[in-house]
């Protein structure tokens, strides 16, 4: 017992607990829909944008979740404008405008000499740096995300299983792709301080990818991926802590490790159908976005 409650002793491990399970919680019930709609490449993009925009808010001196929220959210509204050019691959667009915003970043640290605030904590992740400021932008992002996940839960069902149809029921697919890049975007945002820019998008897709593993439900996998991915950032906290390494790398491996014997357990072979869940807008999920 004294190894799991004498870690709590420290104000910066609390913080840095709290921060974690909520940034762990928030990434997987979003991961849902990221790993859903294909969209795994975005995410590890739109991390690499957002540093570019803390770059930019630190010169420009203006407040760091301002700066990069704002740049992260240009840069998502962005990549749908330009993924939805038929010449052009979603793929294309978002190696485009992310690496553009990243090359930004890092061109101004080569310009400018006099930086004080830790960008290779931003890069790579600094948990047990975790202030009081940061945790209330992370308490409030997760509110308000998971807010827009359950008010916007049919559009956003509709729009992972059928987006050529969603419109037809009324869906409004332009506002809801444009509020859900939001999200995401705020998302990175909040969790830059927790798992750093380069990991960013491992948990965004590793618990919810093995959440899909685990269930043909729709709703038992965001539930499942929720609850993975908050236990697994408190487990690599408490790691990370007695084997003195990175939190963020060891939350990371902590995830992938259980997406491996989750994997070699057998799911991984025999892999269901995802199953909707019925509604008055629509019945089962008939295919994988």
């Amino acid at each position: 017992m004294t190894l799991l409650f004498e870690p709590l002793d420290f104000e910066f491990f609390r913080q840095g607990v709290v921060a974690s399970v909520l940034v762990g919680a928030l990434c997987g019930m979003l991961g849902v829909f990221v790993v859903l709609r294909r969209m795994s490449y975005i995410g590890h993009g739109l991390s690499h944008s957002v540093f570019g925009g803390a770059v930019i808010a630190y010169v420009a001196s203006i407040n760091f979740y301002v700066g990069a929220g704002l740049w992260g959210f240009l840069s998502a509204v962005l990549i749908n404008a330009t993924a939805r050019r038929r010449k052009i691959g979603a793929d294309a667009a978002i190696g485009i405008v992310t690496t553009a915003s990243f090359a930004v970043g890092v061109a101004l640290i080569s310009r400018t000499r006099s930086f004080t605030r830790d960008f290779e904590a931003a890069l790579f992740g600094n948990i047990l740096g975790v202030t009081p400021g940061d945790l209330v932008v992370v308490a409030l992002v997760a509110v308000a995300v998971g807010a827009f996940l359950v008010l916007f839960y049919k559009p956003l069902f509709f729009m992972t299983f059928d987006p050529e149809v969603a419109p037809i029921y009324g869906v409004r697919s332009g506002r809801v792709d444009t509020l859900f890049a939001l999200a995401l975007a705020a998302t990175i945002v909040a969790s830059i301080n927790v798992v750093g820019v380069t990991l960013i998008a491992a948990t965004l897709v590793i618990p919810a990818t093995t959440a899909r593993l685990l269930t043909d439900s729709f709703g038992r996998m965001i539930v499942l991926s929720t609850v993975l991915g908050a236990a697994s950032v408190l487990a690599g906290m408490y790691v990370s802590y007695w084997l003195d390494i990175s939190s963020g790398a060891t939350i990371v491996l902590l995830e992938a490790a259980v997406f491996g014997g989750v994997a070699v357990g057998g799911r991984l072979v025999r892999r269901v159908p995802l199953r909707g869940e019925t509604g008055p807008a629509t019945g089962d999920a008939r295919r994988l976005a």
